[in-house]
């Protein structure tokens, strides 16, 4: 029982059965994962994330009654739960409003199983995830946007911060490799994403792949 209580709790928000049972089975032989929940539409998702606060909510964004963005929004601005959006969407209309609604994780649904629960504790951990080809479309989104007007509204400390929120560390990684405390750090992201305009870590991880050069994105703070 201790093992179960200490596993990462997902809800799964799918409407297809056959899609959701074959996410229950590769989730239920996954040590340290069990499924909470299963929902098959956005409200019930809403709902039943109140009820049974997961650690993440594994959500498609096509879903009857209550799109999965709509659903997202909800489920994070309650503070219910993490949301990692698995979808068969890319386009870049879906992969923005995912990020916008606060998603910390994108996914999709060709992604084989041994990634998707990687993931999962990647983002139970405090990380943000998006597939690379779909931050690419995200990305595109911004190549019209001065590449250095809004880094150089930051302060120093706040780039460190960025840069390592960018490389997917939790606030707790950040302060540990900062020297300072997690109230601390959550100060800094809160001044970054005021300053990029973004509403969410994940956003302001994926628009600093446009605002900070290669080399500065990949060294410590």
């Amino acid at each position: 029982m201790g093992r179960m209580h200490d596993a990462i709790r997902v809800l799964i928000a799918e409407d297809q059965p056959l899609m959701r049972r074959g996410l229950r089975t590769v989730l239920g032989l996954e040590p340290g994962l069990c499924v909470a929940g299963e929902a098959a539409d956005g409200s019930q998702a809403v709902t039943m994330a109140g009820e049974l606060r997961p650690d993440i909510v594994l959500m498609d964004l096509q879903l009857p009654i209550l799109d999965g963005v709509e659903a997202t929004r909800r489920i994070v601005g309650q503070g219910h739960g993490r949301v990692l959006i698995l979808t068969t969407f890319d386009t870049e209309d879906y992969v923005l409003e995912g990020i916008r609604a606060g998603a910390a994780g994108y996914l999709l649904k060709d992604v084989d199983a041994a990634e998707l629960c990687q993931v999962i504790r990647r983002v139970a951990a405090g990380e943000v995830f998006v597939q690379a080809n779909i931050a690419a479309k995200y990305l595109r989104q911004l190549a019209l946007a001065p590449r250095h007007s809004e880094a150089d509204q930051l302060t120093p400390r706040e780039l460190d911060v960025l840069r390592l929120l960018s490389r997917g560390q939790s606030n707790r990684d950040i302060a540990a490799g900062l020297g300072v405390t997690e109230s601390t750090v959550k100060n800094h992201v809160n001044n970054i994403l005021g300053k990029l305009q973004v509403q969410n870590r994940t956003a302001a991880a994926l628009k600093a792949q446009h605002l900070l050069p290669r080399d500065e994105r990949s060294r410590g703070g």
